[in-house]
């Protein structure tokens, strides 16, 4: 019993981490070149909007994906249209995004399926199906430990793989490649990227293209994989939360990864701890389900509280740069 509780416990973290680690992502590629996003939730949102909608109208899984990532790619390019090439204030840019994303999915739903602002169920053909399954059965032979690893790492469906995977990619982006070495030049000395004959225009374009991208697929997660439909609302301050998890992990992609898997492991703990009774000596009934759900935000302004002092941020975070003449 105790095998499949750790191992059930270790699964959902993973599944729950998976958006946070996309969009913790995304905001140390952004931050990283000098640009602010607090538009991660809005992003996330409205792909996941596009991804319920055009997987319940076509059917189809490739379809649904498109429209999400094409839906994500435009919102961080109009976030780069307005800070990055008219220097617009980057905080109000990303709080616009997000703001506009709440009610928009919301009002977009209702016009379409007039369903409260839900799109319809999506089938089995356009979710998410599981994958490595056969090797999460052989394990289970082994003694001890076996059924545990099974349940925890085998059967996930691929965007959880992809996610783990893209931690060690974006590691190797920024630090070991020519291009990271220029994003964070960017976001420390635009000036120098400048001299050296380098566009910090495009450079900053760029690392929002690929912060759109990963906030697209985090948005399609939720409604490919999670949910069996766009719900509005349905991101739930995850973009905020991932964006803690990069502060606390210093800008740093390993760094986030640990702070997500802490906050899904707290989410997971949550669901776990849902209806489970209270001893006599705290008096009795059972843990209040409002406690539960505020957990992980808890920990989110916890970890932001003791830590974003002692994080230092890129240089030119959130300075708008103009290039003298």
């Amino acid at each position: 019993m105790d095998e499949v509780l750790v191992g059930t416990l270790l699964a959902s973290t993973l599944r729950v981490s998976v958006p946070l680690i996309l969009c913790a992502l995304a905001a140390t590629l952004s931050e990283r070149a000098g640009v602010i996003d607090l538009g991660l939730e809005g992003k996330m949102l409205m792909a996941a909007f596009a991804a319920g909608a055009a997987g319940a109208t076509s059917g189809s899984l490739v379809l649904a994906l498109a429209a999400a990532l094409a839906v994500g790619l435009a919102l961080s390019m109009l976030h780069a249209y307005a800070c990055v090439s008219h220097t617009g204030d980057q905080v109000v840019a990303g709080m616009a995004i997000t703001m506009t994303a709440a009610g928009l999915t919301v009002v977009l739903g209702i016009a379409w399926f007039k369903q409260g602002g839900q799109t319809p169920p999506l089938s089995d053909a356009v979710r998410l199906a599981a994958w490595f399954g056969g090797i999460g059965e052989a394990l289970k032979a082994i003694p001890v430990l076996g059924n545990a690893l099974a349940l925890a790492f085998f059967g996930h469906n691929l965007m959880v793989y992809l996610a783990l995977l893209a931690v060690p990619g974006v590691w190797w982006l920024l630090y070991r490649t020519r291009l990271g070495l220029r994003l964070r030049a960017t976001g420390e000395n635009p000036a120098m990227v400048d001299a050296a004959g380098l566009s910090v225009k495009g450079l900053r374009y760029l690392a929002l293209a690929f912060n759109g991208t990963l906030c697209s697929l985090a948005g399609a997660y939720l409604v490919l994989a999670q949910n069996a439909s766009f719900v509005p609302n349905m991101t739930a301050g995850r973009g905020y939360m991932a964006l803690a998890a990069m502060i606390f992990g210093k800008w740093h992609p390993v760094g986030a990864l640990w702070a997500c898997l802490l906050f899904g492991f707290l989410d997971a703990v949550a669901i776990r701890l849902q209806g489970v009774a209270l001893p006599a000596t705290l008096g009795g009934g059972t843990v209040p389900v409002q406690a539960i759900q505020a957990l992980p935000y808890v920990m989110t302004v916890v970890l932001l509280a003791g830590f974003i002092g002692r994080a230092r941020a890129p240089a030119a975070l959130g300075v708008p740069y103009v290039k003298e003449r």
